[in-house]
Formats: C-alpha cells, structure tokens, sequence
C-alpha cells in the first residue's frame, strides 16, 4: 500500500487537504457526499484551531456555514463514510460504520500532525441503518462544549471546529432544530474498525489497517521486531493513560462500546458523557446503561475488556505460533493494568500535593475518596479547596463544610498534613503544582443543559458562549465566574444523559 501524501488541492483552497485514507482499499469506506440543508447558519467557528490546523480561517468564516453544513464541498475533499463493527453493551454487531458522519478528508496541521475532518449530522450514508443520518442542536452543542473542555484540561480528545444549524428540523421523541457539528481527530480509527475486517476472516484487511495504522500514529514501531504486537501494546499504554485522566477529573464516558474507543488514544464520542458533581465510584448518567456497565469507577476495566477484543483481531499477526501469539496477548493486557494503576496513582498523587512516592499514599488517597463517598462530597471542590489548604490551615473549615461527616475529615487532614511534611517542595509550590492538577471549572452537567436549553427553546447562545469561555481556562481561578464551580442546586441536578443520535 502506498502511504505517500498527495499534493495539496490548491494553495488557496480552505483546506490543504491530503487524504491517505482515503487511498486504501474500497472496503475500507464508502464514497458519499453529505445531503444538502435548507437554510444553514454557522453558530460556532472555532478560528483558533483553524489556525492550528493551517486552514483559510478568512475565507472559513465567509464560507463556513455553507461548507460545514455540507452544502459545499471544498476543494480536495473526499467525503467518506468508514466501515467499522463493534460491541455495543458487550454484545457485537458486525456492521455499524459511520451512520451519520462523513468525512471530508484529512489535513498536515502546523505541528506536522494528520488531522482528519468530519461532519457529523450530514445525512444518511450506506451505514445509517435505517436512521436519518441527522443529529440535533443539543447533541452538538455537548460534543462542543465538552469536547473543547477536555482539551482545556490536558486530556487527549476529538476537538470542534465548527457548529452549523442546518435550518431543518430533525425527528426524536419531539421536533427539535437540526445540526452539523464539525469534529477534528487524530484519526477516526477504532477498535471496531478491526472488528470489521476480523469478523469477516479478511486477515489482508486487518494486516492493511494495522500497517496504517503504525504508519501514521506509531511510526517508530516499524522496524520492530514484532511490530503487531508492538502496536497493540502501545494501543494499550495509550487508553491506560487516557482512562486513567479521565478518572482524575470525574469523567464519566457513558458509551465505552469499541466502535468509541480509538487506537490514537483519543477520547471519541461526547452523547451520554457527564461529569461528577458528588463522588460516587458507581456513578452512571447515560440513560441507556441500565446496568452500570460504563460506571465511573468500571471504566479501567472496560478499557481492558476493549482492548481484549482488539488483541482477538490482532493475534494472528502477533507470532506464526499461535500459543505464543495469544501469551504475548494475555501478557500486554496484564501488564495494561499496572500501567493504568501507575497512571492514575501518580495522578491522585498530584492532586493532594506529592511529588514523592512512599507505600502508604494509596490508602491515603482511597481514604479521601471514601470520605467523598460517604459524605456526599463534590469531587471538583474538594479537591480545588485542598489546593487552598495546602497553603493556609485557616482554609480547612471551606473544606470540611463541603462533607456531612466533617470530623472523620479532620482526622484525614491531620494525616494528610504529616504525609506532606515529608516532602521536599516548598509551601508556594506544592499549592501551584496543586492547582494545575485541579480544575475550578468543568462543564458541570446542569450548565450545559441550561445552555443546550436556552439555545433550543429561544436561539439563545449566550449561556453556550458564555460556558465555553469558562470551561477554556480551567485552572484558572476566575473570581468572577465563581458561580460555575458551584454544584448544581437543589432542582438543577441532572441525573440522566442522552445519547445524541
């Protein structure tokens, strides 16, 4: 297979496209074009990544609402809906693929990095399975919102280019306005992607994916020794670390079905997903996880079962000795384990203060979050006003309100003071190390329904704009938007997220 790029369309096109996914093998994908709108209106343009991604912002914004509703197709694109298969809740299904997403093609953005450029909401396409291949304003208005957030905060994801009204209503449970969210991936690669070719016995297919694949995420893995297995091990190290940051700022996924898991180690798919206000390690929103399966505190262990089943696609091309392939398997998902522990305990480390490791921090730590638990306690807030405690005893008393049970908190403060005096960082730069580690601002769930709410009902963006603005600076303490980093009040919570399609 030939991987070497294309030339750009035309220097002055919007987008420098070169698209080498597009140059695989036609089962890979199906050519479609998005379906055209009745009266599109650009809501959201986000310039800054543009920019990043090397694209004619002028000439995006003049244009845009008409090229991200799907209504004009630029220059050098190719749309593209990809084949992929996938388990849903544990059970499989051999044929998903982009229902409802179509890719326009893939930039070099000015760090040199591959980016691909997908519509979402833009019609049917071959895998839309009976579905409208549309999607709603508030479903995009999440992915936006939350999508830019975890970036805000450090954490590998999808980002969003651009949210467009198409002008048209889609059909759900009621009539609610249509739209097109325009996302930017490293690549839109998933486990079920190898499903797909796997469950067919199509090994060239997978062994075609999988040289791809290092080829443009993993380059160094090419004079491997075993470069498969190689692969699928740095997969694995990859949702380890990602999974585990999720954890470090109360994230919750909602879908972690493996057609939403990809190999660049991205978070992918914002439909059910919700942060924490109360810690609680069996925290569901989605309102299709009858069972918990995608719980908070599941998710480690989900990441290892996903993995589990790309390791089933991959096996064959681990050894020629089928024995040792599937050893070499068992032995990465093992090892997958220690180093998602590693991951999220150097976390948590940071997020009380230490910089050092001594054996007793992870019953320091789960204590904490026991206390949490019991006490219904805000996740985001305890440990923002430890940041405060750290620098000032006088601080406490903000801290332990926040608990039902504030003696027990006391005594863990108490051990928690000792611990730290064991450390070699100053005052001052244990509280800043600390606040970097501690978001004031996430994009608590009541404000993002409000802001969805208000933009529904009444074409309001305010609260939308307003949001994005805070949740950008996350670290930051922001004295006039304080009111953010409030858990919702009594009537605000919520308790159930949607998927969006």
């Amino acid at each position: 297979m030939n991987y070497v790029p294309s030339q750009p369309a035309s220097e002055t096109a919007p987008f420098p496209f070169d698209n080498s996914y597009a140059r695989l093998p036609a089962n890979f994908y199906a050519r479609v074009e998005p379906t055209p709108v009745a009266e599109p209106w650009l809501i959201k343009f986000n310039r800054k990544l543009a920019e990043e991604l090397g694209l004619e912002a002028e000439a995006l914004e003049r244009d845009g609402a008409a090229i991200f509703s799907g209504n004009k197709i630029p220059p050098g694109a190719e749309p593209l809906a990809m084949a992929y298969a996938g388990h849903q809740f544990g059970t499989f299904v051999p044929q998903l693929g982009d229902g409802r997403a179509i890719m326009l093609g893939e930039v070099i953005d000015r760090g040199g990095k591959r980016r691909d450029i997908q519509l979402k909401g833009s019609g049917q396409t071959p895998y839309s399975r009976r579905g409208d291949g549309r999607a709603a304003l508030g479903p995009v208005l999440r992915e936006y919102i939350i999508s830019e957030a975890m970036h805000a905060l450090g954490i590998p994801t999808t980002r969003a280019l651009a949210a467009t009204i198409t002008g048209q209503p889609v059909y759900r449970e009621q009539i609610l306005p249509g739209a097109v969210f325009t996302r930017v991936a490293a690549s839109h690669i998933r486990v079920g992607t190898f499903q797909f070719f796997a469950a067919r016995g199509d090994m060239e297919s997978v062994k075609t994916l999988a040289d791809y694949v290092i080829e443009r995420h993993y380059p160094e893995l090419k004079d491997s020794e075993k470069p498969y297995f190689s692969l699928f091990k740095a997969v694995a190290a990859r949702q380890a670390a990602l999974i585990a940051r999720w954890l470090h700022v109360g994230f919750i996924h909602g879908v972690m079905n493996t057609d939403n898991m990809t190999v660049s180690g991205e978070t992918i798919d914002f439909g059910p997903c919700a942060f924490m206000d109360a810690y609680d390690p069996k925290k569901v929103f989605s309102s299709i996880d009858q069972f918990g399966r995608y719980a908070y505190a599941n998710q480690p262990g989900i990441g290892q079962w996903n993995l589990a089943r790309l390791a089933e696609t991959l096996v064959p091309l681990f050894d020629p000795v089928a024995d040792t392939a599937v050893n070499l398997a068992n032995d990465a998902l093992t090892e997958y384990g220690s180093i998602f522990q590693k991951h999220w305990l150097d976390g948590m480390r940071r997020k009380i203060g230490l910089a050092t490791d001594e054996d007793g921090d992870i019953e320091l730590i789960q204590s904490l979050l026991t206390l949490m638990h019991e006490g219904n306690a805000d996740f985001s807030l305890v440990f923002r006003r430890l940041v405060a405690s750290a620098g000032d005893n006088g601080s406490d008393p903000a801290l332990v309100e926040l608990f039902e049970k504030p003696g027990a908190v006391s005594a863990w403060l108490h051990d928690w003071r000792g611990r730290v005096a064991r450390e070699t960082l100053d005052t001052g730069a244990r509280a800043a190390a600390m606040r970097a580690a501690n978001p004031a601002f996430i994009p608590r769930n009541h404000r993002v329904e409000q802001a969805i709410d208000a933009a529904t009902r009444d074409a309001d963006f305010s609260l939308f704009e307003a949001l994005l603005d805070v949740t950008s600076r996350p670290y930051e303490d922001q004295p006039e938007h304080e009111a953010y980093a409030a858990p919702p009040r009594a009537g605000e919570e919520v308790l159930q997220t949607f998927c969006g399609t």
